[in-house]
């Protein structure tokens, strides 16, 4: 089964994590989608990406949270690529039980998350509208790879360890991996 990775991270080339995640999967011969990159001017190839979603079995998009959500490309890419009669709607299946997963990397550590002092909830909860639009679209929604302390240089010292990523790493080659091989998480 093959697996495309929607990478949509605006500034990859300062990324620790986003960067390190990617260049694990192009070094296993994954393939990945670089939104940021191929779409410099912001204009999307609705049909472009239509026909590359519609000839994986299995994708995941892969981004930073950002203040509770996704990176602006992300959404807009939603919007336009996602359109009735193509994803949705009476006749809208193109994505009908595709296994649609997400990674992300989220800036603060993890109890920072459904905690009363600070968000109040947990990344599943905050990725909610992500998840709800799998399931709309009627795709398998088949998980999360999360990884907690991404603050990187630019805002701050790295939260984890070079190990941390490591082993992040390793998880998420394992769980595409594991979404390649088994086909869907369903039956697990």
């Amino acid at each position: 089964m093959s697996t495309l990775v929607v990478l949509v991270h605006p500034n990859i080339e300062e990324s620790i994590i986003n960067k390190n995640w990617r260049d694990a999967l192009l070094s296993e011969g994954i393939d990945v989608h670089d939104l940021y990159l191929k779409y410099l001017d912001k204009d999307i190839n609705v049909s472009d990406e239509q026909i590359l979603l519609e000839s994986y079995d299995n994708i995941i998009f892969q981004y930073p949270m950002y203040w509770y959500s996704s990176p602006p490309l992300l959404k807009k890419y939603l919007d336009e690529v996602l359109l009735y009669g193509w994803a949705y709607g009476s006749n809208g299946n193109a994505l009908k039980s595709k296994n649609i997963g997400i990674a992300v990397s989220i800036g603060a550590e993890s109890d920072k998350y459904d905690s009363e002092k600070y968000t109040r909830y947990s990344p599943e909860t905050l990725l909610s509208p992500m998840i709800a639009t799998i399931n709309f679209i009627g795709a398998n929604y088949i998980g999360l790879h999360k990884l907690y302390g991404a603050l990187n240089k630019l805002y701050g010292a790295l939260n984890i360890s070079a190990e941390e990523l490591e082993k992040s790493t390793m998880e998420y080659l394992l769980f595409v991996r594991k979404f390649e091989n088994s086909g869907s998480f369903l039956n697990e």
